[in-house]
């Protein structure tokens, strides 16, 4: 288990270093996100689900990674690990503290190993706080998208 998190850590970071091999911005589906109403359902399965693990928490993952590759890796590294990408820089997650921790180090030695200004930030949230988020986009109705809207006729 280590020995993969060392080849994880230096896989993702080794991209950030000059003289790396670099890649093209084209990312591939990394960057085309599902539309807004498919990403305000998973965001409402995560923390409306019943089937909620106790121990579990959840989380938000946001990044401002300069370098195409790094972010890209990153991405897919967070993907790999069960986040669901809810904008292009942010990730929710509802997973045991230790799988947190976990991506936590593993951020934290990535992020030490090349010479960069990025910035990461994972933000735990309790239950109660998630439940109350406010989604504001083009034309979206919650209600709609759950199909918990009932309508009486008289």
């Amino acid at each position: 288990m280590k020995g993969n998190h060392l080849i994880e850590t230096r896989l993702i970071g080794s991209a950030g270093l000059s003289g790396a091999r670099t890649i093209g911005r084209t990312t591939g589906c990394l960057d085309e996100l599902p539309t807004l109403p498919e990403r305000i359902r998973q965001i409402l399965n995560i923390i409306s689900s019943a089937e909620r693990k106790p121990g579990n928490m959840i989380c938000f993952i946001m990044y401002d990674i300069t370098s195409n590759k790094v972010r890209t890796l990153i991405a897919k590294f967070l993907q790999g690990k069960g986040c669901t990408r809810v904008q292009k820089s942010i990730f929710m997650a509802d997973m045991p503290s230790d799988a947190f921790q976990d991506i936590a180090m593993k951020l934290t030695d990535i992020q030490k190993m090349y010479d960069n200004n990025d910035s990461i930030l994972i933000v735990p949230l309790s239950e109660d706080y998630a439940r109350a988020m406010k989604i504001i986009g083009q034309e979206v109705d919650v209600d709609l998208i759950l199909h918990s809207k009932n309508t009486l006729f008289f």
